[in-house]
């Protein structure tokens, strides 16, 4: 079983692996890792300098899931490629966002 997000109340938690300074923005398929973890690979131009690739993987999800940059927060892994990101989001959306990431 895939799983690279988890759902709260009022939050949907995304494990993500980030690769900075990549040739495009982009949302690839989730990927299994060695561990059995589950992560949902982002790419981003963004060089990992200053915050910079912080802000392009929220600019990235927030222009795929139509949300406002501010409904999303790196909880943990800033300076890692290996980041929890949660998006402000209700109970009753939270299936939408899921199923637009998948078919990004």
């Amino acid at each position: 079983m895939t799983i690279w997000f988890r759902q709260e109340k009022n939050a949907l938690l995304l494990f993500l692996r980030v690769t900075p300074n990549a040739a495009r923005d982009q949302i690839e398929p989730p990927i299994a890792r060695d561990d059995g973890s589950w992560r949902l690979p982002l790419r981003v131009r963004a060089v990992p300098d200053k915050g910079a690739a912080n802000k392009a993987v929220a600019a990235l999800l927030a222009k795929q899931l139509g949300l406002p940059k501010s409904a999303i927060t790196i909880e943990s892994g800033a300076t890692n490629r290996l980041k929890t990101v949660r998006i402000d989001a209700t109970d009753s959306t939270q299936q939408a966002l899921i199923d637009k990431l998948k078919t990004a």
